[in-house]
């Protein structure tokens, strides 16, 4: 297996670190003023999750049957549910279990992509052209069908939706880091390391790799919102993570049929997923147009 080039060999060139922006460019938080309160609200609600058991006022999981289903008092801020559980203490713990299967999904997700676009990407003629035709027929049904198909096969839990929602986005990682090395493996850097009888190992890993992770580095960040809006949407559906595990899908949908006298069970869990999946999205915006070379531009 060699890579192949057309271009003459020189020599190489200087490192550069991925991701320096240009001298005199303007900070994205100069340029965004909202990635900055995103970033904020992201980093809340990481914090909120790490020391969720400080900061939650109640057990997520203990039952008071002489509260059930009270509006927002000073007791319970945000109401309580027909369990008589502190929805607030809830919706912290929800951020954890939200936080835990979006990173940890992505990351699975993120790997296999690299293995699946390396070897398309390096091996190219038939292997290439079999590993494509199956990423194409990964991309071509959404995230949640295949996450759904993949609950299916592996059960309810919140390891399995780990598991199930990581499998649904190698497509993604896998088409990005393709589409990387393709680029990489002809400049002319490449050839030069091969005619200077580098290894075809030390190629891969020494020049490769390194301009294959920063992008796909980047590309985890923006996808870290899709995997909790999947996840969640299986728990809503009844399929993902089980009760009485407080996570945000499963309240909302257990609210559902209070919605017309207690429409605080669904609301509060609502509105803190919405608000971290576009406090994710900005921030995840924000650092692609700030360290991806190809929406570089000086302000």
């Amino acid at each position: 297996m060699s890579i192949q080039t057309t271009d003459a060999p020189t020599a190489l060139p200087p490192a550069t670190p991925p991701g320096t922006a240009a001298k005199g460019r303007r900070s994205v938080f100069v340029r965004r003023p909202f990635f900055t309160i995103a970033l904020i609200v992201a980093v809340a609600y990481v914090l909120a999750a790490i020391f969720a058991p400080y900061v939650a006022p109640f057990d997520p999981v203990q039952q008071d049957f002489m509260a059930m289903m009270q509006p927002p008092t000073t007791a319970h801020p945000l109401g309580t549910d027909s369990y008589g559980q502190d929805i607030l203490s809830r919706v912290i713990y929800g951020a954890r279990f939200a936080l835990i299967i979006g990173i940890f999904s992505v990351l699975i997700g993120a790997v296999g992509g690299l293995v699946i676009g390396l070897a398309a990407g390096l091996a190219g003629g038939w292997s290439e052209w079999a590993l494509m035709r199956l990423i194409d027929a990964i991309l071509a049904l959404p995230s949640l069908i295949l996450a759904v198909a993949f609950i299916a096969i592996l059960g309810q839990g919140v390891d399995k939706v780990v598991i199930a929602v990581g499998l649904s986005m190698i497509g993604p990682f896998a088409r990005t880091v393709r589409s990387d090395v393709m680029q990489v493996r002809v400049q002319l850097f490449i050839e030069a390391a091969q005619l200077m009888s580098i290894s075809y190992l030390r190629v891969v890993l020494r020049h490769v790799l390194p301009n294959v992770i920063f992008p796909l580095a980047v590309q985890v960040t923006i996808r870290i919102s899709e995997a909790i809006l999947v996840s969640s949407s299986l728990s809503f559906l009844g399929i993902g993570v089980t009760p009485p595990t407080p996570d945000w899908g499963l309240m909302i949908a257990e609210g559902r049929g209070f919605v017309s006298f207690a429409p605080w069970m669904s609301a509060m869990p609502g509105f803190a997923l919405a608000l971290l999946l576009i406090a994710l999205s900005i921030v995840g915006d924000g650092i692609r147009e700030e360290f991806d070379p190809k929406l570089r531009r000086d302000a």
